[in-house]
């Protein structure tokens, strides 16, 4: 008789980027997740659900409903979980402030961490001006990263079938692509700019589909990544260290805790 695996338990959790309601949304995988992960804290760092794809096409099936009713469950059972919302999520920005079921609707907020870092928590669209300038480009931007999507799951049935592993088309272009690569450095230093404005330690945010933990603008950078295509979470223990946790079709799969070098005196 087969047994599930224990249920692993952090101090914190952050997800960001699910994009409940588009068709590339892994709601599968992210229930499966939550199921078997669980936190005294959890931050949605928006793009929870996605506005922008509902609003051109309506698509709820159950298994995204599922996710939001487990989410409602985990904060009747006293997690406390604090909702950013992001650009595809935007309508809830009207609500900040405000509390949905159990789930605090906040514009930012600041972590402080076991080991006493504190963490500014955004989402991040802010310091993207293509959302912010021309949205009209974000809007044909996400059109075209949708189909690339759904290409890349026919890519990967073929390679299923002649007995290959997951393999992301979709972010191999999008890496191959010299601006793309200059783009992802210049919107982390600009969060971290943004993390030293509000005299924090760090800043953890979503956003460019890229988890990332690292020191390397003076402050901790650290970004979700995505329930499109990665399947990311940033988990925090009890001692203040973070983990990227992956969450495949495989055995659980993570980073090695992140801990700072810190600077000699």
């Amino acid at each position: 008789m087969m047994t599930s695996p224990p249920v692993r338990t952090f101090r914190t959790l952050f997800l960001s980027d699910l994009h409940l309601g588009a068709r590339g949304c892994q709601a599968d995988k992210i229930l499966d997740f939550l199921r078997l992960h669980d936190a005294d804290t959890i931050y949605l760092v928006g793009d929870i659900v996605d506005g922008w794809a509902l609003k051109s096409h309506w698509f709820w099936p159950q298994a995204h409903n599922d996710v939001v009713q487990k989410l409602l469950r985990k904060a009747r059972k006293g997690t406390r979980i604090v909702y950013v919302p992001g650009n595809h999520d935007e309508f809830l920005r009207d609500y900040c402030g405000t509390h949905f079921g159990g789930i605090e609707v906040a514009e930012q907020a600041i972590h402080e961490a076991a080991d006493g870092r504190r963490y500014l928590v955004v989402h991040g669209d802010h310091f993207d001006l293509v959302v912010t300038q021309a949205r009209w480009l974000a809007l044909l931007g996400d059109r075209a990263y949708d189909t690339a999507i759904m290409l890349n799951r026919h890519f990967n049935t073929a390679r299923r079938a002649l007995g290959f592993p997951y393999w992301s088309l979709s972010q191999w272009l999008k890496m191959k692509v010299k601006n793309a690569v200059s783009y992802i450095g210049d919107y982390e230093r600009a969060l971290a700019a943004d993390a030293r404005r509000h005299g924090a330690d760090g800043i953890v945010c979503g956003h460019i589909h890229h988890a990332a933990i690292h020191d390397e603008f003076g402050v901790r950078y650290v970004n979700c990544g995505d329930w499109v295509e990665s399947c990311t979470a940033v988990a925090e223990h009890a001692d203040g260290c973070l983990e990227i946790i992956r969450w495949t079709t495989e055995p659980v799969q993570s980073v090695k805790p992140f801990v700072a070098r810190r600077k000699a005196a």
